[in-house]
């Protein structure tokens, strides 16, 4: 069986903690920026958890099981 490719479009957008949770950036943060206020664009620094429904599919999309 051959090995499996990990999904590069999920590679650079998903991020593993050291303890295996799986980290993303939040939505809408590169778009019309400037009319943001600075507590906004300060949150959009922030990572957040992934659902928990999804963590399965990007798993396998990671090749991480």
């Amino acid at each position: 069986m051959p090995k499996l490719k990990t999904h590069k479009g999920a590679k650079a957008r998903i991020h593993i903690t050291g303890t295996g949770k799986l980290m993303r950036r939040k939505r809408m943060s590169s778009h019309l920026r400037r009319k943001k206020p600075n507590k906004v664009t300060r949150k959009y620094a922030q990572k957040m958890l992934v659902d928990k429904s999804d963590v399965p599919r990007l798993r396998a999309l990671l090749g991480i099981g």
